[in-house]
């Protein structure tokens, strides 16, 4: 049982670390509430849940070559400048959405956080390096049943740190003023806008 508390733990490391996915979440929660941004997390989930399986039988090797790692910078450049972008040219939104409770389909909350996790580089290199590391250690020690409960223990603590971020999110929504979360979003919205010019950076880099 420690094991799976000390698995559950490292599942909510790697989720808490501020990055554009979690960006993107909180700007979902503070415009749509909580079942959104929670639904946003679920969509993020299930694309390191991909990651994680590739990982597992050993299809992470395919990150090495220069021209997918090109393609993966340049395509999180892109959702997260956009993103960020969109994110700014919508502020009145919030308001809008605040007086007369206007709501997104859960659909589109789901597949923005799943392909915005897909196409994260960050996400992709964390969850190929850590989780990588991780499943060749464990690997040593437990056999193939452990380490499916392992992984389990991982994507719960994920889970948890979602559920986290989407009460913080809406409950930032209920208690804060309209113009602070203008505030807030702004600043998440300009976290992955920073992330997407970096991601640019690094495709160039790649590139020549």
């Amino acid at each position: 049982m420690n094991s799976i508390a000390a698995y559950i733990i490292l599942g909510v490391s790697l989720a808490a670390p501020v990055g554009p996915v979690n960006a993107a979440q909180l700007n979902t929660g503070i415009k749509n509430g909580f079942f959104h941004a929670w639904i946003f997390g679920i969509g993020a989930l299930s694309a390191d849940v991909l990651y994680m399986i590739m990982v597992y039988f050993g299809v992470g090797q395919i990150i090495e070559f220069a021209l997918v790692k090109i393609i993966l910078w340049s395509f999180g450049c892109f959702v997260l400048l956009y993103t960020g972008i969109e994110n700014l040219l919508s502020l009145h939104k919030i308001e809008l959405a605040m007086k007369l409770g206007k709501k997104i389909l859960l659909r589109r909350s789901l597949l923005s956080g799943f392909f915005m996790s897909l196409l994260n580089p960050l996400t992709i290199l964390f969850w190929l390096g850590i989780y990588g590391s991780v499943l060749a250690q464990s690997a040593e020690t437990f056999a193939g049943d452990q380490l499916l409960i392992f992984s389990i223990a991982i994507i719960v603590g994920v889970l948890l740190w979602d559920t986290i971020m989407a009460t913080l999110s809406s409950g930032a929504r209920r208690l804060l003023s309209i113009k602070l979360l203008k505030v807030i979003s702004i600043i998440s919205s300009l976290f992955m806008i920073g992330f997407g010019i970096y991601f640019g950076i690094q495709a160039y880099h790649a590139l020549f």
